[in-house]
């Protein structure tokens, strides 16, 4: 069966395999490729014939070439334009950019003004009311063709350059007032081609967006004008201490002239150059055809005289702590504006004396110690901040040592262990033993590198003793203590280490006089500000530090309160700050000496006043043993003495007989006969009086004819 099966199988006939349908389809792409290959031969020869038919000969040959190749260059240089132009282009795609520098004017707590800082701009003046003689002036000098050109002032360009050719360099500009406030909007002062590219493209964007009064108007208010003052209104307050509207010709030149190299003809630098350069802004008036040569003669003859702002007080390092709360409140705030007069809380009077104090201590000790440095905080109690030493002379280094510098406090730290130690129960009288401690490899020292065995807090603290600092550190937590520290006021980073309590840990002066501000204030938070209001351009009240700051809160308990000013009144009085005593009242405080002496610190306060005081060297050099209770504590004893004087004194909270029924032995200077005193003036109470009997009359409306004819008729002189 199984051999009948094979040979049947084998006898069947095989089926034929089908051709592929491959063949069919190759068959068709080689013969469409064929015929599509000799159609276009036949067209491009036909193309060919007929193009030979227009094909240029002779000159008319060169003239196709050099259109073409003009073309060629044309198209590829657009293209570049364009390309260079495309970030010019997406600067235009939110409109005009709105201002983000601020300009703020800064007044004392009386209203007078103290001095500027940012950009100085003065509320905008219609083009209407300017002068026509400082219009013309600026058309004159900087873009006489500004009503005729479109944005880019060709001829104008021509002219420049043919004018710095014969001349031998740049002499003339040839950018139109258009490009100049494309500048000033949207780039930089960078010279490079590439700027130029953009500030064409910008220039044409600007005109076809906005009328030539408008361009003028804007360029009127943004220009930089020197000494920090943008636009012309603000220029003219600034220099000649007048409205815009009210300037002679004369100032009129003097202000045109500056718009090309403010820095170079600024009145108040450079007096005579800025004359000069006025001169010439009238002969470009006379050439122009705006006003005749016998127009320009008394301006010529009577030169304008800008205001001498050289003999003008200013507390600078105060100013730029001010300026940067002013920028923070408005960020805070979402406002708009960037214009704003600040009432600040500054005492001038305390600022002269603070800065006295600093400069006379330094001046009589600085090469005995070896110091050259010194800065100085000085808060109310209630907070506000009423002067800032941030150096020795602001002239030679801007840079605030009380707001920035960040320093080892010492032994000023340990206040915030012993606080929260205070705060979880403890008492002054609890006891600490004061004997050998390790921990890990470190073992803390005593400053005379001895023990004192069992002692009470409050007379560990008097004493600055450092291994008790640690164990209670220990004991209350780290955590915690750094908790205290930021919840007082302290807004430097710490680090929280084993060695903090011995202020290893940075800090500013502005943080200890604000931390120290909540043993003055009771235990209150210290709600620390320099700012009392922000006014914007029209008169508006639009923050004020009554309403707006937040509302305080209790940092440490009252009984936790009162055993700390027990202590550090306890430090002034028989422990480390001695020398800090004042007659008139009773004084709380701790002094700081960091390792090597590098920075010596005093921070103390009465029921008036807090100030912190620093000295050291602004390399991080070793001073020569200067230690917190000598040179930084006659610094803050002398300041206060002054300070105290014509006030009304308040008593630091829950302390016993804070005014001593006879005034102590106080510490005495080399030169008791230049010790300073308070200026010769009403008393605070009075001037706070004062001020708000102003306001009130301020705030009132004027009375019409009717309630004055009434009032008239009712006044006793008249009823006689």
């Amino acid at each position: 069966m199984i051999g009948w099966a094979v040979q049947n199988e084998t006898n069947q006939p095989r089926k034929r395999r089908q051709p592929s349908r491959l063949i069919e389809v190759d068959a068709w792409i080689d013969s469409s490729l064929w015929r599509s290959y000799h159609a276009f031969v036949a067209w491009w020869e036909g193309v060919t014939i007929v193009s030979r038919k227009f094909r240029a000969r002779g000159f008319n040959r060169v003239l196709v070439e050099v259109a073409c190749e003009g073309l060629t260059l044309g198209l590829v240089g657009f293209v570049i334009l364009f390309a260079l132009a495309q970030p010019a282009i997406k600067m235009t795609k939110n409109g005009l950019p709105q201002e983000s520098d601020y300009s703020v004017q800064f007044l004392d707590k009386h209203g007078e003004e103290i001095g500027r800082r940012g950009i100085l701009r003065a509320a905008a003046v219609p083009i209407d009311e300017m002068p026509d003689s400082f219009i013309k002036a600026l058309l004159a000098t900087e873009d006489r063709r500004f009503f005729d050109h479109f944005g880019i002032d060709f001829l104008g360009l021509m002219r420049a350059m043919t004018v710095n050719a014969q001349a031998g360099g740049v002499v003339q500009g040839g950018s139109t007032l258009t490009q100049q406030l494309a500048k000033n909007l949207f780039l930089t002062n960078e010279r490079s081609l590439d700027r130029k590219i953009k500030e064409a493209f910008l220039a044409l964007w600007l005109e076809s967006h906005y009328s030539k009064r408008q361009i003028l108007a804007m360029y009127l208010d943004r220009a930089y004008m020197g000494g920090g003052s943008f636009g012309a209104a603000a220029a003219s307050e600034f220099y000649f201490g007048k409205n815009i509207r009210d300037v002679s010709l004369a100032e009129a030149a003097m202000l045109a002239g500056l718009f090309k190299a403010p820095a170079k003809y600024a009145p108040h630098i450079n007096l005579p150059a800025a004359r000069a350069r006025a001169n010439e802004v009238l002969t470009n008036m006379v050439q122009a055809s705006f006003l005749t040569e016998g127009q320009v003669i008394a301006a010529r003859r009577q030169p304008a005289t800008a205001i001498d702002r050289s003999s003008t007080p200013s507390p600078d390092y105060f100013l730029d702590y001010a300026f940067e709360e002013v920028q923070r409140i408005a960020r805070q705030s979402d406002m708009k504006q960037r214009n704003f007069t600040a009432r600040t809380t500054i005492d001038l009077d305390l600022q002269k004396l603070a800065d006295e104090a600093v400069e006379y201590n330094l001046r009589q000790y600085g090469k005995t110690y070896d110091v050259g440095e010194a800065a100085m905080v000085v808060l109310a109690s209630d907070g506000s901040v009423r002067a800032i030493v941030g150096g020795r002379d602001y002239g030679v280094s801007q840079f605030n040592r009380a707001t920035r510098a960040l320093r080892q406090p010492g032994s000023s730290f340990k206040v915030y262990v012993y606080a929260t130690a205070m705060q979880e129960g403890m008492k002054p009288s609890d006891t600490i033993v004061d004997s050998p401690l390790t921990i890990g490899k470190w073992s803390p020292q005593n400053y005379g590198r001895s023990f004192a065995g069992r002692v009470t807090l409050a007379n560990a603290l008097a004493r600055s003793l450092n291994v008790p600092a640690v164990k209670l550190y220990q004991k209350v937590g780290f955590d915690n203590t750094v908790k205290t520290a930021k919840a007082m006021g302290i807004e430097s980073n710490l680090r929280g280490d084993k060695t903090m309590a011995l202020g290893t840990s940075e800090v500013t002066v502005m943080d200890q006089a604000t931390a120290y501000t909540v043993f003055a204030n009771g235990g209150m938070n210290p709600n620390r500000h320099a700012i009392q209001q922000l006014m914007d351009p029209t008169g508006q009240v639009v923050w004020d530090a009554r309403n707006d700051m937040p509302p305080r809160q209790r940092i440490l308990s009252e009984q936790a309160t009162q055993y700390m000013n027990e202590m550090l009144v306890g430090v002034t009085e028989h422990g480390t700050a001695r020398k800090a005593q004042l007659p008139m009242t009773r004084v709380g405080g701790k002094t700081g000496t960091t390792q090597s002496y590098r920075d010596g610190w005093f921070v103390g306060f009465t029921g008036n006043f807090v100030g912190a005081v620093w000295f050291g060297n602004d390399s991080f050099g070793p001073t020569n043993r200067l230690t917190g209770g000598s040179l930084p504590a006659l610094t803050w004893q002398r300041f206060m003495e002054a300070a105290h004087q014509n006030v009304e004194l308040k008593p630091i909270p829950f302390i016993d007989n804070p005014f001593p029924a006879k005034s102590k032995e106080v510490a005495k200077s080399e030169a008791d006969d230049l010790r300073p005193t308070a200026p010769e003036t009403l008393s605070r109470k009075t001037q706070d009086v004062l001020s708000d009997i102003a306001d009130r009359l301020d705030a009132m409306k004027p009375l019409g004819p009717d309630q004055l004819a009434s009032a008239v008729a009712a006044s006793p002189a008249r009823a006689q």
